[in-house]
């Protein structure tokens, strides 16, 4: 999909008008293992750009997930309250975290594309 766009943090924001839908990539999940538990942001309050959003716990290890992006917290996927495991299952579809209304719509431009986030990747393993 060419409106997807990557960090280097393994967050994936899939662009659609001037809302971005923030999740953590396939290689991110199979990293931290089974997802136990996630804690969302609040609908509602502003992400800086690289400011910690949420939290991820696995049976390995809880990482942060941080904002690809600035904008407005919209939306939080409250399916995930219930079944953390989404994320393992549909890191890229239904286990979504959370949407923004974009901030500074400039910033996607800093962030990879499929094809140049599948290269990082490659150089981690």
């Amino acid at each position: 999909m060419s409106d997807t766009k990557y960090t280097g943090d393994h967050e994936w924001v899939r662009v659609e008008g001037d809302t971005a839908t923030v999740g953590i990539t396939n290689y991110a999940q199979e990293q931290l293992g089974d997802v136990v538990f996630v804690d969302l942001p609040e609908a509602g309050i502003d992400l800086e750009k690289g400011s910690e959003a949420a939290t991820v716990e696995s049976v390995k290890a809880a990482s942060e997930v941080y904002a690809a992006v600035s904008g407005a917290v919209i939306e939080v996927n409250e399916a995930l309250t219930d079944e953390p495991g989404l994320v393992n299952s549909a890191p890229e579809g239904e286990g979504w975290f959370f949407k923004l209304k974009l901030g500074n719509p400039a910033e996607l431009d800093e962030l990879m594309d499929a094809a140049a986030y599948k290269n990082y990747c490659a150089g981690l393993d």
